[in-house]
């Protein structure tokens, strides 16, 4: 019994075939059906593309797009035309070289062991996150050599790139569960959301430095990062267009929670927020219930005031 387009198409989705197409005569027979061309495939490259809202280009079994959260990542706009790993299909075949643990894979094990698991953070999903996650690959080219070290990176500015201490015990206090959407503010180059990608269903991230988001959206994408978007904009506008929100975390020092975001926080929700007074700051969780905040004392961390986020002084006469 031949099979429809529209069941090749989510049989494909689902993974079924996996990222070599030659049995089945390229994307295009499978997509629109049409007979199997005799001539072998040329090399296809992951770089998937969308036109209205539909994948038309494959995409390699280690980044395949998650086609299930399109009705969430499309409510803030499209994804990008170019995405995925870029990989070709024999630099998918794995070589020694590259099964060999890296130097930064061994710092990044050092780095939970000494950094992470003595602030008794021991959840699973945390650990294996961060474990996972090649937290080089998310710093500037020039700080790659201190990705590890156990210290805010500076991202230029007031932006700092929290270290793996605050960032875990953070998400160990907003406790993430695998059915969430996330709203990360303040992504900077992509760690935190990829981290977060790896415990929640989605993640959308903002970030007002054009140039950092249209870096961490193409790291994203490299990593293979599948259900995090990344939206350039306002950090303290947060995007309400995509909510509304599980969790929202904030990738910096506040000394207030702009109101527009506690609007895109569900009922039940949490936001995870670095409270500073002046080199002094706490790490707070508030929930929401209703449309008032409940705030509870997590631990206490420093980071620069994102800009947005300052109290906001008024005098009198």
């Amino acid at each position: 019994m031949s099979l429809s387009a529209e069941c090749r198409l989510a049989r494909f989705e689902a993974g079924e075939f996996g990222p070599d197409f030659s049995q089945l005569g390229g994307w295009r027979q499978l997509v629109r059906g049409v007979p199997p061309d005799p001539r072998p495939d040329p090399p296809w490259i992951c770089q998937p593309r969308f036109t209205n809202h539909a994948l038309t280009r494959p995409v390699c079994g280690n980044c395949r797009l998650s086609l299930r959260l399109s009705a969430i990542l499309w409510r803030i706009g499209p994804l990008p035309l170019r995405a995925g790993c870029g990989k070709t299909k024999a630099s998918l075949t794995p070589d020694a070289k590259g099964l060999q643990m890296s130097a930064y894979s061994a710092r990044r094990v050092m780095m939970v062991d000494t950094q992470v698991r003595p602030q008794d953070v021991t959840k699973f999903p945390i650990i294996e996150a961060m474990l996972a996650v090649p937290r080089e690959v998310y710093v500037p080219a020039d700080k790659r050599e201190a990705a590890y070290v156990g210290e805010n990176i500076s991202l230029g500015g007031d932006r700092v790139m929290l270290e793996a201490r605050t960032l875990a015990k953070m998400l160990d206090a907003i406790d993430i569960q695998p059915g969430e959407v996330v709203l990360d503010l303040g992504c900077g180059l992509g760690y935190s959301s990829a981290v977060i990608a790896r415990m929640a269903d989605a993640v959308v991230a903002v970030e007002e430095n054009e140039a950092l988001a249209a870096e961490a959206q193409r790291v994203l994408a490299s990593e293979g990062v599948d259900n995090a978007a990344v939206v350039a904009g306002p950090l303290a506008e947060g995007c309400a267009k995509g909510g509304p929100f599980d969790a929202i975390m904030v990738q910096g020092g506040v000394q207030e929670i702009p109101q527009a975001l506690i609007a895109q926080l569900k009922d039940g929700g949490r936001i995870a927020a670095l409270f500073m007074d002046g080199p002094l700051g706490a790490v707070k969780i508030g929930h929401k219930t209703g449309s008032k905040m409940v705030w509870r004392f997590a631990f206490n961390a420093a980071a620069p005031v994102i800009s947005g986020f300052a109290s906001r002084h008024e005098f009198a006469l």
